[in-house]
């Protein structure tokens, strides 16, 4: 299989996502890559989300996943979303994290060497988010944003190398799935904790509450944002 490119160009904006094949430890990877906002300064920062538990239907195309990505879409940067082993094209079977953490990987040193201007970042919800925290030691994000990290479900976040960069957690208080308080142990327990975002309110997946987690996200990559390249209308 070639080695697809990274997307550029005017065209190369959020609302236009180029579909591509990538090659992956276990066979065909099914992704997709989107740019900034056309009114938006681009800014050379790519973030890799992670979608959640592809037993339970999880894939790229979650709500929350897409709503993850429109944050930094809107805050100049790219993204790209893709299906774990088993989900949509992508090839191999479920591997309960570990087969998942080599696609990530795979997914990750791709954009890294297809864009080496850029800093390139991780994301993930629920399964997406263990699965980037458990990888992001050993691929160093610039950032890492976790979104309802499943601390109570038996993955063993203990027996994870802490990511010692800037780090986002998001946390709804009424997750119906993940205990919430399990989470704010976890992080309470990390000698250096992350942000943590806890919104009221709100379930696992968010339900009326989308627009507020992303919000949680654009304010909470703010600070870390590299500078902008060029304008819109340059």
């Amino acid at each position: 299989m070639d080695t697809p490119t990274f997307p550029a160009g005017d065209d190369f904006r959020a609302g236009k996502p180029v579909a591509l094949t990538l090659s992956g430890p276990a066979g065909a990877i099914e992704a997709i890559v989107e740019g900034p906002e056309p009114d938006v300064p681009p800014r050379p920062l790519v973030c890799v989300v992670c979608h959640p538990l592809p037993t339970e239907g999880g894939t790229m195309h979650n709500k929350v996943v897409t709503m993850t990505a429109r944050a930094f879409h809107l805050c100049g940067a790219s993204t790209v979303r893709f299906n774990f082993r088993g989900v949509g094209a992508s090839e191999g079977a479920f591997d309960h994290g570990d087969g998942e953490g080599e696609d990530l990987r795979a997914v990750f040193e791709w954009v890294r060497a297809q864009r080496p201007d850029a800093q390139v970042w991780l994301a993930g919800f629920s399964f997406g988010s263990y699965v980037a925290y458990r990888m992001a030691a050993e691929l160093k994000p610039g950032m890492l944003v976790m979104i309802a990290p499943p601390a109570n479900r038996g993955y063993g976040f203990d027996r994870v190398t802490p990511f010692d960069g800037p780090w986002l957690v998001v946390q709804g208080e009424a997750d119906e799935i993940v205990d919430p308080q399990a989470v704010y142990a976890w992080v309470d327990g990390l000698k250096q904790p992350p942000e943590l975002v806890r919104i009221p309110d709100t379930s696992h997946f968010f339900h009326r509450r989308l627009m507020d987690l992303r919000g949680a996200v654009k304010n909470g990559i703010r600070p870390y944002l590299p500078a902008a390249t060029t304008t819109p209308d340059d």
